[in-house]
C-alpha cells in the first residue's frame, strides 16, 4: 500500500482516504480487484485496514508502559470468547461512520461484512464471555494486560439439532484466514510432559534436581490486540498453538508407514484441537490436563522472558507482574512458577513461595465440586513428575504449618491437603490455588459469601483474609452501543455524550421513568430487535412469531443447575392452561432458548431434545395460534447473542438458589431494559439491589431454603403429590404426550424430578409458574412494565466490567488506572489525579 494513503488514513475521518485505504488493502494484501472482489474479499480488506489503525496504537502502548516501567497484569484463562472483532475495533476505534460512508462508495454493504466474520471459537460460556469483557475493559482503563491462553482450532463444537437432538461438529472458524492474528513463531517454547527427575546435586542440605520431560511440544504464539475505548491504549492477547517438536518421522515415512510417520505431530497438535475434551475416558483426562499445563507453561516461560529481558532480577517479578487465574484450570500454574523459581533460577524454597504467593491471584467461579478440578495421583506422577514432588513437599509444610500453628486436627488437616485421600488419591486443584495465591475471589457477593463458607471455609479459618468479592461485568461497548444502537441513541440523545464513557451517567435516566413520551420512546426501540429476532426465527426453524408478543430468554449453557427444565415444564403447564382455558385473556408469549450441553452431558442433551419436542407440539397446535411459540436457536454463540439480548423483553435467571455463581446475561439483558425473573442466587441478589425489589420478579427457595431442603432429603414425590398442575405435567412427560415415537424417552427426566430433586425443580415450580403469571400481567399494563424496564437500564450502570477491573486494579493487582467512573475515587496513572 503507498505510505501517502497509510498515512492520510491513520489519522483521518475523511472517507475518501478510508476508501483509498481499503481499496489498496483489497489489491495488494488480498490479492483481488474490485470486480472479482467477494463479501469475504472485502471483510479481510476492511479487517486488515483497521488492524493497521489499532497497530500503531498497540505498539505505541507497549512503548509506553515500558518507558513507564509499569506493573503488568497477565490473564491466565482457557476461554476467552470474544465473539467477531471487525464492529467491535471499529467501534472502540471512533470510526464506525466514516468506514461504512468509506464502504458505500465502494458500493459494499458494511452491515453485510459483519455476517460474514465467523465467531472465534474460543471458549463456551460465560467464563470466556468474562474474560474478553476484562480485556476490553482492561485496555480502555490504560491498564497493561496480556490475556494468555490457547488457540483452538475448533473451539467447543458447533451445535446443530436433528430431529431435536443436539449434534456435535468441529468449529471451523480458522479454516479462512483470520485477519486480526499475528503469528510469532520466534515465539516459541518448548513445553515437556513425562520422563523422570534427576538428583543432581547431593552435597547439600539443599539438593537440587533437574527435570528431564520425556516428551517435548511447541508451543506458538499468536498475537491479537485488544483495542479500548476510544482506541487510546491496546493491549494484547496472546493465544499458544501447539505443534510437535519433529513434525514428520522421515524415516517411518520413508518405510512406507505415512500415517504412523506423523502419529508426534497429532498427538502434539490434539492439545489444541479442541476446547474441554470430555473427561468420560482416561485419554480424555490426560488431554486436558495436557491442555492446561501447556498453555501456563508456555505463558510463564514468556512473562519471566519478558521480566528478565528488560533488567529486572528474577526476585523482583511480584513488584512488577501481577497473574489472575480465571477460575481453577490454570492452578498448575502455582507449581510451574515454583518450579522455575526452584530449578531454574536457583531461588531458595522459601523466598520462592513468598514471591509466588505475591504474584498470584485466583478467581473462583464456581462452587460446583466437579468444576474445582482434582487429577489422579498417578496421572499427575507420570505426565508431571517433578511437579508432583513439589506438590508434595509443599503440602507437607503446609500442613505442619497449620499443625504447629493452629494446632489444626487431623480433620482439618484432612479437608485443607491439596492431596484427597478417599475414592483414589487426587491432587485437589482448588486448594493449590488458593494456598498459592494472596487473594481469592469469589464473583458476586452471594457467591463469595458461600465460598468462604462453604467450599473454603477450612481454608479460609487456615488463612483468613483471602478471600473477597469482586462482582462480574460486561463491557457497555459490546451488549449495549453495538448490538442496540436505537437505545443507544435514545440514551445518547436524552443524557448527553457522556454516557458513552461513564456507564454511571445512566442513574440520570431515572426520573425519565416516569415520563410517559420517553417510555413510548424507550419501548419504540425494542421493535427492530425484535423484528430481527423474529426473522431469524422464521429462516432458522421455519415458523412465524408475533413481535409484538412478550419475548420470554434462557440463553446460557444447558445444565440442571441453570434450570432450563424447569422453564420447559411451565411452558408445558402454561399450554394445557391455554387449551383447557382458550377465551381467557393470555399474555401472548415466544419462549426462546439457546444454548449448547457438553458433549458426553446427556440429561442436559435430553432437555434440549424435550425443549424441541415441546416446541414441536406447541407450534403445531392450531388453537395456540400467537398466544404461544416456542423456539431453540441453535449453536449459540456471541454474535447470536447479541441479536437476542436487545429482543429480550423477559430474562430467565432461574438457577438453584446458591449455585450460580454470578451470571452475565441478567446483566446484559437488564442493561437493555429486560426484566428479569429469577431466583436470589447470583448477581441476581445485587440486580435487585440497584433496580429495585419492584422491577424484578424473584421467586423460589432461598440458599438456605435450598440446603434445609436437601438436609432433609430430595425426594419429590409429596411435592408433586400437593401440585394437580405438577403432576399433570410429569404425567403427560410419563406418558409421551410429547415424544409419541418414543413414550419411554422423558421416564429418565421423570424419575429424577421424583425420586432425585436435588436441583429443586419440582420445588420451586408452583413459586414459579405463579410468579410468571405476575408477568403476564405487568406485559398487560404498558406503562407500569416499561416504566420498569427504564428502571433497569438507568440502575445498571455499577455492572459495567470498567468497575469491576478497576476494583481488581486497586485492590488485587495494585496498578493504576484510568479513572472513567464519576462516583468512585482510584489511583491514577503517574500519580495524576483523575
Amino acid at each position: 500500500m503507498p505510505i501517502e494513503t497509510v498515512r492520510r488514513a491513520e489519522n483521518s475521518t475523511d472517507a475518501a482516504a478510508v476508501r483509498e485505504a481499503i481499496h489498496d488493502k483489497l489489491t495488494y494484501s488480498v490479492g483481488k480487484n474490485q470486480i472479482a472482489a467477494t463479501e469475504r474479499d472485502w471483510f479481510l480488506a476492511t479487517a486488515l485496514f483497521v488492524r493497521d489503525q489499532m497497530t500503531k496504537r498497540w505498539i505505541a502502548s507497549i512503548d509506553r508502559v515500558y518507558e513507564q516501567k509499569r506493573k503488568r497484569v497477565y490473564y491466565l484463562s482457557l476461554e476467552f470468547l470474544v465473539g467477531r472483532f471487525l464492529f467491535d475495533n471499529i467501534t472502540n476505534l471512533g470510526m464506525t461512520e466514516v468506514v461504512r460512508e468509506a464502504l458505500s462508495e465502494l458500493n459494499v454493504d458494511f452491515d453485510a461484512l459483519r455476517n460474514v466474520e465467523p465467531d472465534a471459537a474460543l471458549g463456551n460460556g460465560g467464563l470466556g464471555r468474562l474474560a474478553a469483557c476484562f480485556m476490553e475493559s482492561a485496555a480502555t482503563l490504560e491498564v497493561p494486560a496480556y490475556g494468555y491462553g490457547i488457540r483452538y482450532n475448533h473451539g467447543l463444537f458447533r451445535q446443530t439439532l436433528k430431529d431435536g437432538w443436539q449434534r456435535e461438529y468441529p468449529e471451523d472458524w480458522l479454516n479462512s484466514r483470520n485477519p486480526w492474528e499475528f503469528e510469532r513463531a520466534e515465539m516459541s517454547y518448548s513445553i515437556g510432559f513425562g520422563g523422570m527427575v534427576e538428583l543432581i546435586d547431593a552435597s547439600t542440605d539443599k539438593p537440587r534436581y533437574l527435570w528431564r520431560p520425556g516428551e517435548a511440544v511447541r508451543a506458538v504464539a499468536f498475537d491479537t490486540p485488544i483495542v479500548g475505548w476510544r482506541g487510546e491504549h491496546v493491549n494484547t492477547l496472546r493465544l499458544w498453538s501447539a505443534r510437535a517438536a519433529d513434525p514428520l518421522r522421515l524415516d517411518v515415512f520413508n518405510s512406507g508407514d505415512y500415517v504412523g510417520a506423523q502419529t508426534n505431530q497429532a498427538r502434539a497438535e490434539a492439545i489444541s484441537k479442541v476446547l474441554y475434551p470430555s473427561e468420560s475416558t482416561p485419554e480424555g483426562q490426560e488431554l486436558r490436563l495436557r491442555q492446561e499445563y501447556f498453555f501456563v507453561a508456555a505463558s510463564l516461560q514468556d512473562l519471566v522472558r519478558r521480566h528478565v529481558k528488560y533488567g529486572e532480577n528474577i526476585r523482583t517479578l511480584a513488584e512488577q507482574v501481577a497473574i489472575q487465574l480465571n477460575d481453577t484450570h490454570p492452578a498448575i500454574a502455582v507449581i510451574e512458577l515454583m518450579r522455575i523459581f526452584i530449578d531454574l533460577h536457583d531461588v531458595e524454597w522459601d523466598e520462592a513461595w513468598k514471591l509466588t504467593q505475591a504474584v498470584f491471584g485466583y478467581t473462583n467461579h464456581t462452587l460446583l465440586p466437579e468444576a474445582l478440578e482434582s487429577w489422579p495421583v498417578p496421572l499427575m506422577e507420570r505426565l508431571l513428575p517433578r511437579h508432583m514432588q513439589i506438590i508434595y513437599l509443599l503440602n507437607e509444610k503446609h500442613l505442619d504449618g497449620l499443625r504447629a500453628s493452629q494446632n489444626a486436627s487431623d480433620a482439618m488437616l484432612s479437608s485443607v491437603s491439596l492431596i484427597e485421600e478417599h475414592n483414589g488419591r487426587r491432587v485437589r486443584m482448588g486448594h493449590l490455588a488458593f494456598i498459592g495465591s494472596h487473594s481469592i475471589n469469589g464473583v458476586s457477593a452471594l457467591h463469595s459469601k458461600l465460598v468462604e463458607e462453604t467450599i473454603f471455609a477450612d481454608l479460609n479459618k487456615a488463612y483468613p483474609g483471602r478471600i473477597n468479592n469482586k462482582t462480574n461485568g460486561i463491557t457497555f461497548r459490546r451488549w449495549l452501543f453495538e448490538c442496540n444502537p436505537g437505545l443507544t441513541h435514545l440514551l445518547a440523545q436524552t443524557l448527553g455524550p457522556k454516557v458513552m464513557d461513564d456507564p454511571l451517567t445512566l442513574k440520570q435516566l431515572v426520573p425519565f421513568a416516569d415520563d410517559a413520551v420517553f417510555r413510548k420512546k424507550f419501548a419504540a426501540t425494542r421493535k427492530a430487535p425484535k423484528l430481527a429476532l423474529a426473522n431469524l426465527i422464521r429462516q432458522s426453524l421455519g415458523f412465524h412469531v408475533d413481535p409484538s408478543a412478550l419475548f420470554d430468554v434462557q440463553i446460557k449453557r444447558i445444565h440442571e443447575y441453570k434450570r432450563q427444565l424447569l422453564n420447559v415444564l411451565e411452558t408445558i403447564a402454561l399450554y394445557e392452561a391455554i387449551r383447557a382455558q382458550p377465551n381467557r385473556n393470555w399474555t401472548p408469549r415466544v419462549k426462546i432458548f439457546a444454548g449448547k450441553a457438553a458433549a458426553s452431558y446427556h440429561t442436559a442433551k435430553l432437555i434440549i431434545k424435550l425443549a424441541n419436542d415441546v416446541a414441536r407440539v406447541v407450534n403445531a397446535d392450531p388453537m395456540m395460534k400467537d398466544r404461544l411459540k416456542v423456539a431453540f436457536l441453535p449453536n449459540y454463540n456471541v454474535s447470536l447473542a447479541e441479536l437476542i439480548i436487545p429482543a429480550a423483553d423477559l430474562s430467565e435467571q432461574i438457577s438453584t438458589a446458591g449455585m450460580e455463581a454470578s451470571g452475565t446475561g441478567n446483566m446484559k439483558m437488564a442493561l437493555n431494559g429486560a426484566l428479569t425473573i429469577g431466583t436470589l442466587d447470583g448477581a441476581n441478589v445485587e440486580i435487585g439491589e440497584q433496580v429495585g425489589a419492584d422491577n424484578i420478579f424473584i421467586f423460589g427457595l432461598t440458599t438456605a431454603e435450598v440446603a434445609a431442603r436437601r438436609a432433609k432429603g430430595i425426594d419429590a414425590q409429596e411435592v408433586i403429590a400437593n401440585s394437580p398442575m405438577l403432576r399433570e405435567v410429569l404425567d403427560s412427560l410419563r406418558g409421551g404426550v410429547f415424544s409419541p415415537d418414543d413414550p419411554n424417552r422423558y421416564h429418565p427426566l421423570v424419575d429424577i424430578l421424583t425420586y432425585h430433586d436435588y436441583f429443586m425443580v419440582c420445588a420451586d415450580f408452583d413459586a414459579y409458574f405463579a410468579k410468571q403469571r405476575e408477568v403476564d400481567a405487568r406485559w398487560q399494563n404498558p406503562d407500569a412494565w416499561w416504566k420498569s424496564a427504564v428502571l433497569n437500564t438507568a440502575n445498571m450502570g455499577w455492572f459495567s466490567s470498567d468497575r469491576t477491573i478497576a476494583e481488581y486494579a486497586r485492590d488485587i493487582w495494585k496498578v493504576p488506572v484510568k479513572a472513567t467512573l464519576s462516583d468512585v475515587s482510584y489511583p491514577a496513572i503517574n500519580g495524576k489525579s483523575p
